[in-house]
């Protein structure tokens, strides 16, 4: 059975990836979870506030309005949180897990602007790193932000950070777009390598005891694949870049949904902070199972088979899909 998948054109054993997370900061932990079956890992995020001559900038895209909002000022953090956190130490993580393990390792750079991710890009390249995976973490607050604006944002920074570096790039999206299929299409075109799917906006809550705004992290569940499930099937075949799935993938079942609709990779991370590293061979395993009972011998043969790429009007497809859910109900 080939269970082989080529990711951004990295070839992967299998399409089970390490989502980022804090596994990766752990290198025992990394070397086990490929022993166990994973094919690849992103690295955890560093962050754009990491990096010290930039902090200024984030602090400006951060705060930028929320004059008008006291409330929201408690919600960022002061530019000065940051000076005690160590990007270099990142760049040697990178080095460490490269040593380590035979797997492809993926930097990751979560951000805001463009100036201080070319400099480490370009580092973490350096460090051996396989690809990039881009999180662009931007909620457009501000009224008077067009659509067009926030989308410039994304494809600078693709632009800029391909123009430093050679190894492939990886966008990681969040919905929220307004016509997400065009937005992926101008990524796609301005050379995104890959795209992830999708990003978790990680929502605020408020403390009725101290009246504060406070972070509150909930890791995913299965339910929540139905998204990126949705776009990956309208994407594929309709872009060059890799498609990879992230948020909601939990058993082999997802997995195997995820490929059928036209992902090159799954990304997994809450279900093995939930349930412990060994959960990620339990998942491959079932894939195996699923695909030696429904007589698939490759995941080539079984990637896209249900995607939309053969629907003149894919929203017309899901229009009649809504009613019928709906009226489903009774």
């Amino acid at each position: 059975m080939d269970l082989t998948t080529t990711y951004m054109g990295l070839k992967l054993k299998n399409p089970l990836v390490l989502a980022a997370s804090p596994l990766s900061s752990d290198v025992d932990k990394i070397k086990r979870l490929a022993e166990l079956g994973a094919s690849a890992v992103v690295m955890y995020s560093l962050f754009e506030e990491q990096i010290n001559h930039e902090i200024e900038e984030v602090d400006h895209f951060l705060s930028y309005g929320t004059e008008s909002f006291a409330e929201a000022l408690s919600y960022f953090p002061e530019p000065e949180e940051f000076h005690n956190l160590h990007a270099e130490e990142y760049l040697n993580q990178v080095s460490r897990l490269k040593k380590a393990v035979d797997i492809p390792v993926i930097g990751s750079l979560n951000g805001v602007s463009t100036g201080g991710w070319i400099d480490y890009a370009r580092k973490i390249e350096k460090a051996g790193a396989d690809a990039i995976e881009l999180n662009t973490y931007y909620i457009a607050t501000d009224p008077s932000l067009t659509a067009e604006k926030v989308e410039n944002l994304y494809l600078e920074n693709l632009k800029a950070v391909k123009k430093a570096v050679k190894i492939p790039i990886a966008m990681k999206l969040s919905p929220y777009f307004s016509a997400f299929a065009n937005m992926a299409t101008k990524l796609d075109k301005a050379g995104a390598d890959g795209l992830v799917l999708f990003n978790r906006f990680y929502q605020p809550d408020i403390d009725l005891s101290a009246l504060e705004v406070t972070p509150n992290l909930n890791l995913s569940t299965s339910a929540e694949l139905r998204l990126p499930l949705r776009w990956i099937a309208v994407l594929h075949g309709n872009v060059n870049a890799s498609l990879a799935a992230t948020t909601g993938i939990h058993t082999a079942e997802d997995v195997i949904k995820m490929l059928m609709v036209g992902a090159d990779v799954t990304m997994v991370a809450s279900v093995l902070l939930k349930n412990g590293i060994g959960q990620i061979r339990e998942i491959l395993e079932g894939v195996k199972d699923w695909m030696e009972e429904h007589d698939y011998d490759s995941i080539s043969t079984m990637k896209g088979s249900m995607s939309s790429k053969s629907i003149a009007e894919p929203a017309a497809f899901e229009r009649a899909n809504y009613i019928k859910t709906l009226q489903s109900f009774k």
